[in-house]
């Protein structure tokens, strides 16, 4: 058993590994997924769903909420968590990602990351130290820092120099973050080149923060490449501080990273692509929209036990979408993100008896991944589109 204050890990099986992370609003259990409510709200989703789901930890986004409503705003309300109704922990991004989501509308800079608003035009400098005043005043569990997220094709230069200026900032977000009850993270940056990683890395260990995030990834890579990264920095991270990937969220991208001992992930792809239509079973995503699924009368899914599959049939989920209501909406959320957790608890059960590399092996028997060309493609039609959150 390893442990600090903060994290304490209980089990191993293979590199995979449980645990759990102690907040003042609640622990824990890892590894988890952390549904993605960016500007206070899982879309479609009340607090009342994320818990009934099984959710227990969920990703605020910094930027977001103080470009709308503001976080001075926030504070005086009472904070986050009173201000959306959720009494559980929850984990800010900086707003360092859509440094490179919303790449057109920001310049970076020494002192921090300078954005026109995508809401109304207006312009605004985020610097380390109001990035940390930010989440001071939303008043959430776990910050993040600002950071310099490029994207995978990168050059090695340009790379080189965003460790360099991460760094910098992330040590002047230590500086800044003056909460008590906030536990700030470190950011390894790298892009896909393994002696930069391990720069970062040495880097970041230096600082001793209580938990590391992965970054630089999901920005366009190979699913190859997200793995061997993600294993080479995970396996040289601290072993008793937590490690989170960030913005990995497909099923087959879980269960790889946790193999590889990763604890932490958010990502708002289940989410997204529910309300699309396109839902998560043990073999698969499949579309609901599809004609298969207009007579049937069975649970989309006979082994889920969501809401949605618990209360209503394929036929019924299907003419929703058709005629487009906000329910198919709420409902395939739900879904995909019960989907999603309900893995994270299994493998959590595989590694606390130390069966995980059967359970992976089970998984993979079963499960079939959409074409990564079409991921791919799908992917940066929406970051072109949205440059919303991870």
């Amino acid at each position: 058993m390893v442990k600090n204050g903060f994290f304490r890990i209980n089990s191993h099986s293979g590199s995979a590994r449980s645990g759990i992370i102690k907040t003042d609003h609640g622990i824990v259990e890892t590894p988890v997924f952390m549904p993605v409510a960016t500007q206070g709200s899982v879309k479609a989703l009340d607090p009342h769903d994320l818990k009934e789901l099984g959710a227990r930890v969920v990703l605020g986004n910094a930027y977001h909420l103080y470009l709308r409503p503001g976080d001075e705003l926030i504070h005086g309300l009472g904070g986050l968590h009173k201000f959306m109704g959720w009494d559980g922990p929850i984990l800010t991004d900086s707003g360092g990602f859509q440094g490179f989501s919303l790449k057109h509308l920001r310049n970076l800079h020494k002192n921090g990351i300078t954005f026109r608003s995508h809401i109304d035009g207006s312009t605004h400098t985020l610097s380390p130290e109001s990035i940390m005043q930010i989440q001071a005043n939303l008043g959430s569990d776990i910050a993040m820092p600002l950071d310099v997220c490029l994207p995978s094709d990168a050059t090695h230069d340009s790379v080189s120099d965003g460790i360099l200026t991460t760094f910098d900032w992330v040590q002047r977000c230590k500086d800044a973050c003056r909460s008590g009850n906030q536990f700030l993270f470190g950011i390894v940056q790298g892009g896909i080149f393994k002696d930069l990683r391990k720069e970062s890395i040495d880097q970041m260990i230096s600082l001793d923060m209580p938990g590391y995030s992965i970054g630089g990834l999901s920005v366009g890579e190979s699913k190859s490449q997200l793995y061997e990264t993600a294993g080479f920095t995970a396996d040289r991270l601290p072993k008793n501080k937590p490690r989170y990937l960030m913005g990995v969220g497909s099923p087959e991208d879980l269960v790889e990273c946790v193999a590889r001992g990763v604890d932490m992930f958010d990502c708002v792809l289940p989410s997204r692509v529910a309300r699309n239509g396109a839902l998560y079973t043990k073999k698969g995503r499949f579309n609901i929209t599809s004609a298969r699924f207009k007579n049937i009368n069975d649970p989309f899914d006979v082994d889920c036990d969501c809401y949605a599959c618990s209360k209503f049939s394929a036929a019924y989920i299907h003419h929703l979408f058709r005629a487009k209501e906000y329910l198919a909406y709420r409902l395939a959320t739900i879904h995909n993100l019960r989907f999603v957790i309900r893995l994270m608890e299994e493998m959590r059960t595989a590694i606390a008896a130390d069966c995980f590399p059967a359970y992976r092996e089970k998984f993979w028997e079963n499960y079939r991944v959409s074409n990564e060309i079409v991921r791919v493609t799908e992917r940066e039609k929406w970051l072109k589109s949205s440059g919303i959150t991870r």
